[in-house]
């Protein structure tokens, strides 16, 4: 599946917000097409804003960015043609579904990217129909996305944006505050895009699902640029590393007369997000 070829190249990229608040701060790095990378950091360095980056939501203040061989820039996006093509190959699932659901029902809001990228409908059809029975989503078709459990809007999201058919899929934190059946739905849909041959990308901090859903890890460190990349075995099983970059830390329990002391992850929960029970 790996063959080399980066789908994304990245060169001493930096951004800021309002050009005063530091978000990252020269980042170097290729993300190989088939790959699954996890992007790990403690809150507040810079994950997410790496994603709207790639995804062409914001532009970096220096450096640069090549997605499929072009520059990834305001001018390229202006040309209709690269823009359509670059949304159609890069779908992105945000870290709060309710900022991506927006329509009356479910079913509109699945059918909207291919009906807003041109595609025929009887296509669009066929996509719907794929994906309601991947995510089990039959009886929600006609409900409004704010009727629906955390859960059932994390599928819904990620629904939405398979329907496109992208080459790259972006999760920002996909597996937040679910419970633990939904959580493992998930990491399966996302392994069965990677076997497709979709390069995945997820941003989390959620340790106990990045062995499985990423060969190659990046961690960004609270200076806001890449401290590490490497295979995920290598760096998960360096727990001095994690502990350093608040990714798990230490827990002492004293029984008797005894102290033990055992490493904890850091898990949703950690990013002081609500966890909300799945329902779905």
């Amino acid at each position: 599946m790996n063959n080399e070829k980066p789908v994304f190249e990245l060169e001493e990229v930096s951004y800021s917000y309002l050009g005063r608040f530091p978000a990252l701060c020269g980042i170097t790095t290729q993300i190989i097409q088939g790959e699954k990378l996890a992007i790990i950091g403690s809150n507040g360095t810079g994950k997410s804003t790496l994603l709207s980056l790639l995804d062409g939501l914001i532009f970096p203040d220096s450096g640069k960015i090549r997605a499929f061989g072009r520059d990834l820039s305001e001018k390229e996006f202006r040309d209709e043609d690269f823009s359509r093509e670059f949304r159609c190959s890069v779908g992105f699932v945000f870290q709060n579904p309710d900022v991506q659901l927006f329509c009356p029902t479910v079913k509109e809001d699945i059918i909207f990217g291919p009906l807003h990228l041109g595609f025929p409908r009887e296509e669009v059809k066929k996509r719907l129909e794929k994906v309601v029975e991947v995510f089990d989503l039959g009886d929600l078709l006609e409900r409004s996305p704010h009727q629906l459990s955390i859960g059932e809007k994390r599928k819904v999201s990620i629904a939405s944006v398979l329907t496109i058919e992208p080459q790259v899929l972006l999760l920002d934190e996909p597996t937040a505050g679910l419970d633990p059946l939904t959580v493992r739905h998930i990491v399966d849909i996302i392994l069965q895009e990677n076997e497709s041959g979709r390069t995945i990308i997820t941003a989390t901090h959620d340790m106990h699902i990045v062995g499985e859903i990423a060969d190659c890890i990046c961690c960004l460190g609270k200076e806001r640029r890449i401290v590490r990349c490497g295979a995920a075995e290598e760096l998960l099983a360096d727990r001095v590393f994690l502990e350093q970059n608040n990714l798990i830390h230490m827990h002492a329990h004293r029984h008797k007369d005894k102290t033990h002391i055992h490493p904890h992850e850091h898990l949703d929960h950690h990013a002081n997000e609500k966890i909300i029970p799945d329902q779905a």
